[in-house]
């Protein structure tokens, strides 16, 4: 999505976003010009402070920049994970296949997301945005060996399947919290169903590795990592809204094809009680 499409989303819910600062032909004039003067990279920062000019950050209520700060804590953590990953010394090594290169190149797309996501989210809270830690444990307290050791590729995959689907059920976690907020919804679900995507591209690659995974969680944890079960919490329900998805109406529907139709959000609780074990606070 470009930023012409978020924008144009925002609008959607909030018909008056511009007018909160100014008509809509000088708020794009001005973005615009903003645009001509800072790298592509700094995008969503100045797109950050734009959303954050249109809503001012004074109005946002406690709980919801809570959330933000929340959301931010995470994308932190998910871009230091992969910018890790693609360093010379110290990453990961996709040098042992071909597949593996292919691999790399997928990696840094998902860390240029994450970035971004970050410096967006920076740009909506304003100053006192949380800052990313200086370190994280990688090896989650010893759950897992060192995902980017020489000859740990199948666990970095693994770990990066961990993040990536406890970040897509936080955020849907997070979403009553910001039920009419307008934009500020809007935007969260637009990360949202990125990261699904991510979650989607990197369970594929573990596929293309070799490892038997679907794009979609299947009756809970199916990392093949029993230390994740934390992040799969729920996944194995088959009642949505008081209705068993098994069998429904008499159809063959079985656990696994309910449990994969649905995903679960997770608690604020349960997603801090995940990344403390990697020194998230």
């Amino acid at each position: 999505m470009n930023i012409v499409d978020i924008l144009e989303e925002i609008e959607k819910v909030d018909g008056e976003v511009y007018e909160r600062f100014s008509p809509r032909r000088t708020a794009m004039k001005e973005f615009f010009n903003v645009g001509k003067k800072i790298s592509l990279a700094a995008v969503p920062l100045a797109l950050g402070s734009m959303f954050n000019k249109a809503y001012g950050q004074s109005t946002l209520p406690a709980n919801v920049k809570a959330v933000l700060q929340f959301a931010l804590t995470l994308e932190h953590f998910e871009a230091a994970f992969y910018t890790q990953a693609l360093k010379t010394t110290g990453g990961a090594d996709f040098s042992g296949s071909s597949q593996m290169a292919l691999d790399k190149a997928a990696i840094g797309i998902i860390s240029a997301h994450e970035t971004s996501h970050v410096n967006f989210l920076k740009g909506v809270i304003g100053a006192d945005a949380v800052a990313a830690k200086a370190s994280y444990d990688w090896t989650a307290s010893g759950a897992f060996p060192n995902p980017f050791a020489v000859g740990n590729y199948g666990v970095f995959l693994a770990v990066a399947q961990a993040l990536e689907d406890t970040g897509v059920r936080a955020y849907k976690g997070q979403a009553p919290a910001l039920v009419g907020q307008g934009g500020v919804l809007t935007a969260a679900l637009n990360i949202h169903s990125v990261e699904a995507r991510h979650a989607a591209k990197i369970r594929y690659m573990r596929a293309q590795n070799g490892f038997s995974i679907k794009p979609w969680i299947t009756g809970g944890n199916d990392s093949g990592v029993a230390n994740a079960a934390a992040v799969y919490a729920g996944e194995e329900i088959v009642i949505q809204a008081g209705i068993t998805i098994t069998g429904i109406n008499g159809t063959a529907v079985n656990a696994n094809a309910a449990s994969e139709s649905f995903d679960e959000p997770l608690t604020t609780q349960q997603v801090l009680d995940i990344v403390k074990l990697f020194g998230v606070s």
